[in-house]
């Protein structure tokens, strides 16, 4: 689904996803995979829906706000002043682009995202 229009709904727990492999050079532990689909634009900002199943991944992260909706993960920063967070349904978290992290998810985890 994208082309979110005033006045209509998108169900962000439910809404289809095209999941692919995590690249092997990114996966710490397991078999995970992830999947994303933008929702609309809002000045400027891409607002979509992100979804990563269970297992362990590095990344370099983008500039963005999120909201996770559903599941529960860990996310570990490589800069040793940030402790890690956990993320449940209803967890609130902005990432500046650069910071290096693991997500380790144990439980499928879906989040809404606004990035500019």
């Amino acid at each position: 689904m994208t082309g979110l229009e005033a006045g209509t709904v998108a169900d962000a727990a439910s809404v289809a996803l095209d999941h692919e492999p995590v690249p092997a050079s990114l996966i710490v532990d397991g078999s995970p995979t992830t999947g994303f689909v933008e929702l609309t634009e809002l000045d400027g900002a891409e607002v979509g829906v992100w979804e990563m199943t269970p297992g362990a991944m590095r990344d370099t992260e983008a500039d963005e706000l999120f909201v996770v909706v559903a599941g529960s993960a860990t996310v570990a920063f490589d800069d040793p002043a940030l402790e890690s967070i956990d993320l449940r349904p209803g967890s609130v978290v902005r990432l500046r682009a650069g910071m290096r992290t693991v997500w380790t998810v144990r439980e499928t985890l879906r989040k809404v995202y606004i990035a500019p």
